[in-house]
Formats: structure tokens, C-alpha cells, sequence
């Protein structure tokens, strides 16, 4: 199913952290990585698009999405998986993170953008008429426009 124009600027950020998980994907399979320099980048996604991002899920798309009976147990399951998320983050902001736990960030990260888009939205997309979807949109633009409107560029040592 196409995305709803309503939903691509959340799609958009997808995108972004999409590209993350793969190079950090890459890097790890590739043998030696700089985890100071992985979780630099990561710590800077996160305080400049992902936080921002997050908060306007809870605040304008969970909501909408848990009025439907059907999407209250994913709903459920995708602010638990944020607060996971958040907590892997942190630990990258401290440098707390190994090779495995980083690579764990990355999977994690991107099963979760997965389900969003692929069950989620397209559950949304599905139930809500034009003008709920219209509505749910100009929440999200207000939500969301504090957020970096451009993806971070990897550093030297992130680069593949």
C-alpha cells in the first residue's frame, strides 16, 4: 500500500534511521569498528531527530491508533519498545555500549521502524478516512517540527 501523505514525514525519519542500522549493520559484519565514533553518531541521531520523533508518536500517533480496538495491543508494544530503545541510547550517549549491544541497537531499531510502518501505518491507513488521516497529519507536522530536517552525515570512522 502507498503511505498516506499524512504519514511520510514520520516515514521520512524511518528512512533515516534505516540507513543507521544498515552502515552500523555493515561496519559490524566488516570486523574492526570505532565504537566512540558509532556511538557519537548515534547519540547525535537520537537528541537531533529519533527523541523528537518518538515524542510525537506518543503524543499524536499512539493516541489516534489506540481508539482503535484492533491497534491497542501493537500500540501498547511500540511505547514498550521505545522505552527500550530509549534506555539503548542512553547507554550509547554514556558510552556504555559494546560491539554486541551495539549491533543489538541497530536490530532493534530497525524491526521496530519495521512493524510501525509495515503493521501500523498501514492498519492506520486502513481504518481512518481522509479527514482523520488529514488531522492526524497536522498534529504531526506541528509535533515533528522541532526535528533536524536533514539525515546526519556518518563521520570518517562510520563511513563504509
Amino acid at each position: 500500500m502507498l503511505r498516506d501523505k499524512n504519514l511520510v514525514p514520520l516515514s521520512r525519519q524511518h528512512q533515516h534511521a534505516l540507513a543507521l542500522c544498515v552502515r552500523l549493520e555493515r561496519a559490524i559484519r566488516g570486523g574492526e569498528i570505532d565504537l566512540e565514533a558509532w556511538q557519537s553518531e548515534i547519540e547525535q541521531q537520537f537528541d537531533t531527530e529519533i527523541s523528537i520523533h518518538f515524542a510525537a508518536e506518543e503524543k499524536e500517533l499512539f493516541p489516534v491508533a489506540a481508539r482503535f480496538l484492533e491497534l491497542q495491543p501493537m500500540v501498547t508494544e511500540l511505547l514498550a519498545e521505545h522505552a527500550l530503545l530509549r534506555d539503548c541510547f542512553s547507554r550509547a550517549a554514556a558510552r556504555g555500549l559494546d560491539r554486541e549491544s551495539l549491533g543489538n541497537l541497530g536490530v532493534k531499531l530497525a524491526r521496530h521502524i519495521r512493524r510501525e510502518e509495515r503493521q501500523l501505518f498501514e492498519g492506520l491507513q486502513t481504518i481512518m478516512n481522509s479527514q482523520e488521516l488529514a488531522a492526524l497529519g497536522a498534529a504531526l507536522d506541528g509535533a515533528l517540527s522541532n526535528a533536524s530536517k536533514a539525515c546526519a552525515l556518518p563521520t570518517e570512522a562510520t563511513r563504509l
